[in-house]
């Protein structure tokens, strides 16, 4: 499935009680009167997008605004993988974005129906919708995305990456040289440092497992004269002494068994009784074992007790636990192996050599490509930019060189000047939000392919146009629409008739109260929305059949 916004349900937002609408594929227009609240669906997005809330927003006499924003996203790996490392994940290919605002300016986020931060919302949001206004961020007013954008157009992606991958592994070896260089001294006192301490622990030889196994063999050798003199007790009390427990158990089971002519009902005292016997027997011949097998062993005692000491003395030495000893070894060997690779400044200048020619030579690749895309890039938005009441405007991509980055050899920035003999400025500069929109709108189409972002949304596209302009506009619209899902705010009827789909909002007194709603429109409907469009307040026969014929029906 294409991903996509699929549903919007807001309650008690502004104007607006209860609305829950479904959204399709391609280009949807919404329109509606002056004031009706056009802008409500937007900003109301913004927010389950992670916009900022302010006060004010909650419908009035309620406690608190609510919307939930559902879409598809199963063309959306890198979401899919970010919900994935962010235990958001749903079961199926669906993504739900929740966002409550309460009357006192308290907020809470809810990603799949788990409690959610705002930054997460903002973060999950960048992946789906791009909105175009003038209040509204989006991802292209950002240099980084403009170089995506560039990469992409130039098809040069992958090799980005490669540049990004190369960059990384040259700064680390060159981070370590030159912290090699810096502190070559200390670094060859350490390692001298640790060779002694290293030998000397080497020769104890500590083993992870060996503390735990002297300290229960100490415990054993100490008091093996206790442990002689009770196993020979244990066993003159079960089996040897005359009133031995085997012997009076003896005489109970033969006086049982006798019992048993009289009463079977005793057979069950006599089988736990047996039982007895066999476990008493068992534990007699296993302490006879033991015994035949234990012995003093004062020369043994005398060794452990000294590999102790000497385990002890090294311990206190280095301030550290017995049992810690393996662990510290280990620790300074891995260490020792760290400062030896530092030592060796011939090869690990030579592997920082290496990785630097094989990044300059992906990055001046990457800068040959990204010269010859922005020449065809700004000249094909230039000739959209002339379409769109822009005449004389024109578009550039400035390709700023700099020091060696991740990023590149240069810096990307887009470019624009709105009207012949005005100065270039960055996009993100331009003061206008119909003429932000308007180069949004051709830097779009031109790049199409290119982006990944499924849902855009147009407000203010077509402030200052008419006529032509107006139905070149829509038909732009119209082309995004075919690879992307395109949602424009509209009051010209030329760019309202080229949408697949069309909204309208309406306002209405309810009990006293203004509320604001969102109906979709049939083709009948759509008639006498774009003939209002047309006419103004009274619609005639004649505005309704311009509005078939605009419509094509």
């Amino acid at each position: 499935m294409r991903a996509m916004l699929q549903t919007l349900s807001i309650r008690d937002f502004v104007i607006v009680d209860k609305l829950d609408l479904e959204f399709s594929n391609g280009f949807t227009v919404l329109t509606g009167e002056t004031g009706a609240g056009k802008s409500i669906l937007v900003d109301a997005l913004s927010l389950a997008l992670g916009a900022r809330g302010e006060g004010g927003i909650t419908r009035a006499g309620c406690e608190r605004a609510e919307i939930i924003a559902g879409f598809a996203i199963g063309a959306l790996p890198e979401l899919r993988h970010w919900l994935e490392e962010s235990e958001l994940q749903a079961d199926d290919d669906g993504l739900i974005l929740r966002r409550i605002i309460y009357a006192d300016g308290r907020s809470r986020a809810f990603i799949n129906g788990v409690a959610a931060t705002i930054q997460q919302l903002r973060e999950a949001g960048d992946f789906l919708v791009d909105i175009y206004s003038q209040h509204a961020h989006h991802s292209l007013l950002k240099q980084s995305y403009q170089r995506q954008i560039l990469d992409s157009y130039a098809g040069q992606t992958g090799l980005a990456t490669e540049v990004a991958n190369r960059y990384r592994i040259w700064h680390d070896l060159h981070q370590r040289r030159t912290q090699m260089e810096q502190n070559a001294q200390a670094y060859a006192d350490e390692l001298a440092d640790l060779r002694d301490q290293v030998r000397e622990l080497a020769q104890l030889a500590p083993s992870p497992e060996e503390w735990d196994a002297l300290q229960q063999e100490h415990h054993r050798l100490s008091h093996a004269a206790s442990l002689l003199e009770g196993g020979e007790q244990c066993r003159d009390l079960l089996s040897e002494a005359e009133f031995s427990a085997l012997r009076q158990l003896s005489t109970i089971q033969h006086k049982l068994q006798g019992l048993l002519e009289y009463d079977a009902g005793l057979q069950e005292a006599m089988d736990t009784l047996d039982s007895a016997m066999i476990q008493l027997e068992e534990t007699d011949r296993f302490l006879n074992r033991y015994l035949q097998r234990a012995e003093l062993d004062p020369e043994r005692l005398n060794e452990v007790e000294s590999r102790i000491q000497a385990i002890y003395a090294v311990a206190r030495k280095h301030r550290v636990r017995p049992e810690e000893l393996p662990a510290l070894l280990l620790g300074w060997q891995l260490r020792m192996a760290e400062l030896e690779s530092f030592a060796d400044d011939g090869k690990l200048a030579g592997q920082e050599n290496s990785a630097r020619q094989l990044y300059d030579q992906s990055a001046q690749e990457l800068s040959a490509a990204r010269k010859q895309a922005a020449t065809a890039l700004g000249r094909e938005i230039s000739a959209r930019m002339q379409e769109l009441a822009l005449a004389g405007g024109s578009f550039s991509v400035l390709l700023e060189p700099q020091a060696a980055s991740a990023n590149g050899l240069e810096q990307v920035e887009f470019l624009v000047a709105g009207h012949a003999g005005v100065t270039p400025r960055p996009l993100a500069k331009v003061a206008s939000g119909g003429e932000l929109s308007r180069i949004s709108l051709a830097i779009r189409v031109v790049t199409a392919q290119q982006g990944d972002i499924p849902t855009m949304i147009f407000d203010e596209v077509d402030v200052g146009i008419g006529g032509g302009v107006a139905e070149i506009v829509g038909q732009l619209l119209k082309e995004l629409g075919v690879t992307r899902q395109v949602l424009v705010i509209t009051h010209l009827p030329q760019v309202a008739a080229q949408g697949s789909g069309h909204l309208r909002v309406s306002k209405s007194i309810v009990a006293g109260q203004t509320l604001s709603k969102i109906e979709i429109l049939d083709q009948a409907a759509r008639i006498e929305e774009i003939a209002r469009m047309l006419g103004g307040v009274e619609i005639t026969e004649t505005t309704r059949q311009h509005a078939t014929e605009m419509l094509g029906v």
